[in-house]
């Protein structure tokens, strides 16, 4: 979905009033498999679309881009679709993705860009099917979501890629490639933060209810989630903010921020995790919070503790960042090193080592991560051609993702200050039995992931 402001202001939160605040607080498809799937004669990829706006439209377009064939495109409302439905004229249209996946046997991949709450049934649909599957960040909102997407795609034996474009570019591989250099020695602490969110959160639900627009379908826009009166201030933005449909800015942005700090420390599931933040409801995220993990020892690397951050605020600032502050940027990563700092921006761009002396000794090592060519989508159909492996395929996003709606789980309310211990390999909080209801899937009647 697009991102655009919205006309509320979500005021800045000083680090008191934050303090202050966070103690007040304290469906059955059948499928072809995958391997069984003949690529066709042109080399080109039939590419259908889950979500033809915003983000839908401009993966879409990234696709045809590279080379795809657009054969079918799907939104629940037609007017925030119209723009990708005039470019394509002959490719399909559905408001269900299910009856296009029915009726459209020409589809060979998919592009799932709904709200986040749409993307664990949508892409679990496609791959049942045979069907390669491009979904946007995050990949799901709940930990047993991304563990059955994961398995899935493993199953099913189809390309997949989360729509973290970071994970595509150089700055990423340079991260990687420094830290298992050594350059800053060893990693026990990563700070991360942004600048999200930039919609509303920290409010009730409206008791208002808005006539639905003639062109959205409201009921497959709720699809899995809970039913409830329409609302504009739901869709077609503002869903990131409610944790019925959303993330919060947690999981929206750290699938970027997080992205080069999960990969180059050789994350996989946390042992702990805890949040504080300001006052909390049962409706929305937040509007501001701090997340904290901890990691054990792994692959030669000593434990190590990520701190997140969001809402504007931020962590002290290094003493070897010098003169340069933090004001740089919507969101930036903090590797604190026994040797020095590592420093990188949203998408794990334009690293710097710190003090800026070492940047300039620093020797780089030789490159051992193959380099991206062409864009995330490209990367995707590339792989979807040659049967081979994209790079944020979903056994890589899958355990990320887990990392990240882990983060957003100890920011329930009930949650709040406590340290949850976690099992990740039985997906499970240990100390906290009714934690683990927000670990598993809870889906509205009539939906399920195996529909």
């Amino acid at each position: 979905m697009k991102e655009q402001k919205t006309n509320q202001k979500n005021k800045t939160i000083s680090r008191r009033e934050f303090m202050g605040g966070a103690a007040a607080a304290t469906m059955a498809f059948t499928f072809v498999p995958g391997h069984v799937m003949a690529q066709p004669p042109s080399g080109k990829v039939n590419v259908a679309a889950i979500g033809s706006g915003g983000m839908g439209g401009g993966n879409t377009r990234a696709c045809a881009g590279a080379g795809a064939n657009i054969v079918a495109l799907c939104d629940v409302d037609w007017d925030r679709a119209a723009e990708t439905f005039k470019r394509y004229p002959k490719a399909k249209q559905y408001k269900d993705f299910r009856k296009m996946l029915d009726n459209e046997k020409s589809i060979e991949a998919v592009i799932v860009a709904t709200p986040d709450h749409f993307h664990t049934v949508a892409s679990m649909a496609a791959m049942r099917r045979g069907k390669h599957v491009y979904c946007q960040k995050p990949l799901t909102r709940l930990v047993s979501e991304a563990r059955a997407l994961t398995e899935a795609a493993r199953k099913y034996k189809v390309v997949t890629q989360m729509g973290n474009q970071g994970h595509s570019g150089d700055g990423v591989r340079n991260i990687c490639e420094w830290i298992w250099d050594g350059a800053i020695g060893e990693i026990r602490e990563v700070h991360a933060w942004t600048n999200r969110p930039v919609w509303p959160q920290g409010i009730d639900r409206p008791k208002e209810v808005h006539p639905v627009p003639s062109t959205l379908d409201w009921d497959l826009w709720l699809g899995p989630a809970p039913e409830r009166p329409y609302n504009k201030c739901y869709a077609p933005f503002a869903w990131r903010g409610w944790w019925d449909f959303g993330g919060g800015a947690l999981a929206d942005m750290a699938c970027h921020v997080l992205d080069p700090v999960f990969w180059a420390l050789k994350l996989k599931y946390p042992t702990s995790v805890e949040a504080s933040c300001t006052p909390v409801n049962k409706e929305t995220f937040p509007l501001g919070s701090m997340v904290h993990f901890e990691y054990p020892a792994r692959e030669g690397m000593p434990p190590v503790k990520i701190h997140w951050y969001d809402g504007g605020l931020k962590p002290e600032k290094p003493e070897a960042l010098g003169e340069m502050g933090l004001e740089q940027d919507s969101s930036n990563v903090l590797f604190i090193g026994s040797k020095g700092v590592l420093r990188c921006g949203e998408y794990g761009n334009d690293p710097h080592l710190f003090p800026l002396s070492m940047m300039r000794e620093y020797k780089r090592p030789p490159q051992t991560l193959k380099r991206i060519k062409t864009s995330h989508e490209g990367n995707w159909l590339e792989a979807c051609k040659t049967g081979g492996k994209a790079t944020s395929n979903f056994d890589y996003a899958g355990p990320f993702t887990e990392m990240v709606v882990m983060g957003n789980l100890a920011i329930r309310p009930e949650n709040v200050g406590k340290k949850l211990l976690w099992d990740g390999e039985n997906m499970r909080v240990t100390n906290d039995e009714k934690a683990n209801d927000y670990v598993q899937m809870h889906y509205r009647k009539g939906w399920s992931l195996e529909m």
